[in-house]
């Protein structure tokens, strides 16, 4: 009964969440306007959703976020001092090919939008069976430690989230 109810239970707090940022005011009202769209639009969408991922450990996404978060921050400084005091010759940019653990396309797509998010690199093509991502790196003398990052601080904990 309560999975008829609420059958996306991370998709309703996010949309709660996400009409309370919207209107910018936490009032009553607006508390339970976000509570019934929370509830109604994934019992509307349930249907299109058969086959939606597990996630085996919730509290580690709020981890993923704040490594995200963080290191959007990093990045973008780190973008600001190569744009602002790099000569143009001094940039290396590159084309690192990430091979990937990860099986399931949503993870796979909270990979690529990680990616794409964090200034300085943007993932340019998923291989068509989905083993690897093509990445574009603003600024970087080691690729191969680009890419270890992204495994070691991205892939690994959505290995943890989506099993």
């Amino acid at each position: 009964m309560l999975m008829r109810l609420i059958p996306h239970p991370l998709l309703s707090l996010t949309l709660v969440l996400v009409w309370i940022g919207l209107v910018n005011t936490f009032t009553l009202g607006n508390l339970v306007l976000g509570t019934a769209f929370g509830l109604v639009i994934p019992m509307l969408t349930a249907a299109y959703w058969p086959n939606r991922p597990a996630i085996a450990h919730p509290l580690k996404i709020a981890e993923y976020i704040l490594i995200v978060l963080w290191d959007i921050m990093v990045a973008n400084v780190q973008v600001a001092l190569i744009i602002l005091f790099k000569r143009e010759s001094a940039i290396r940019s590159q084309w690192i090919l990430v091979s990937l653990e990860l099986t399931s396309a949503e993870a796979i797509t909270v990979l690529a939008g990680t990616i794409t998010m964090t200034p300085g690199t943007v993932s340019a093509t998923l291989a068509a069976d989905g083993s690897a991502i093509l990445v574009h790196c603003l600024h970087t003398g080691a690729p191969d430690g680009v890419r270890d990052e992204i495994k070691s601080r991205y892939e690994r904990r959505l290995l943890d989230i989506f099993p």
